[in-house]
């Protein structure tokens, strides 16, 4: 299966960030993808947190989902829809999810984002617990005989999250992400191939990229990651779409000659 990662710089123009996701998903499956996977709030980057809250959608209903869905159907893709903001029941608090499309237009997974990211460093200041609300359960599903493994930016630093969604192993772990540029220079690509190599499964990591018109600025580096933990594809910066072949043999082969799955210590996981 060929999967593509797509890299944006969202602005605060939902319709112009849609234009966006539309033309990246028409290019990667007219590239040969199967699968295509989106970054975290692809569909918007406001000036402020709170801004989201007036954009939430309800669950199954609004112009992010339809475009969405869309968009599987018309080029017949798996879409993993990077995420979007999703009523909560409350007025002050969405939920971040990842929804997953098949290429029937159909929504076959949502996850919500477990880990809120909180980070001071005195000049930069995040707290997504300020408007998230956190998701409480790992998600997993089906893809063309293929598991797929959801996750979002923070997650990544969470090993045991991770490890939950392999029983059964995952083929494939998506994680959305708009990582800060601090954070993603430090942490990004290390992490993400730790998760490869400790899972020994491919990892697609789709990130915004660039200096946003809010004034921030995300790391990029979309990439994917084989079970060896090799990357085999990189955009640093700036919209576009990186895309490398998902091998179900290469999985095999990794898990065959180190088998480290089959000794974890059952009293660990």
């Amino acid at each position: 299966m060929w999967i593509a990662a797509l890299q944006t710089v969202a602005t605060p123009s939902v319709e112009r960030n849609l234009e966006t996701a539309r033309r990246l998903i028409a290019e990667a499956a007219q590239g040969g993808a199967q699968l295509v996977a989106l970054p975290e709030y692809f569909c918007f980057m406001g000036a402020r947190d709170d801004d989201k809250l007036a954009l939430a959608e309800a669950p199954g209903d609004g112009p992010i989902q339809a475009m969405l869905a869309e968009a599987a159907r018309l080029h017949g893709v798996w879409v993993v829809g990077g995420t979007l903001p999703l009523r909560s029941g409350s007025a002050d608090r969405v939920f971040n999810a990842c929804c997953v499309y098949s290429p029937a237009g159909q929504q076959v997974a949502r996850y919500d984002k477990m880990h809120l990211f909180r980070y001071d460093n005195g000049r930069e200041s995040f707290d997504e617990a300020r408007v998230l609300q956190a998701g409480t359960d790992p998600v997993a599903c089906d893809v063309d005989g293929l598991r797929l493994g959801l996750s979002i930016c923070y997650d990544l630093r969470f090993p045991e999250l991770y490890r939950r969604l392999m029983r059964p192993p995952c083929d494939l772990i998506a994680v959305p992400a708009a990582f800060t540029h601090t954070t993603g220079r430090a942490h990004w690509e290390v992490l993400l191939r730790a998760r490869a190599i400790e899972n020994q499964c491919y990892v697609i990591a789709p990130a915004q990229g660039g200096l946003h018109e809010n004034g921030r600025r995300t790391f990029g580096h979309s990439l994917i990651v084989d079970p060896w933990g090799e990357v085999l594809a990189l955009r640093e910066e700036g919209v576009g779409v990186v895309m490398a072949q998902l091998d179900p043999a290469r999985i095999a082969e990794v898990r065959g000659q180190l088998p480290a799955l089959t000794h974890r210590l059952s009293r660990f996981t």
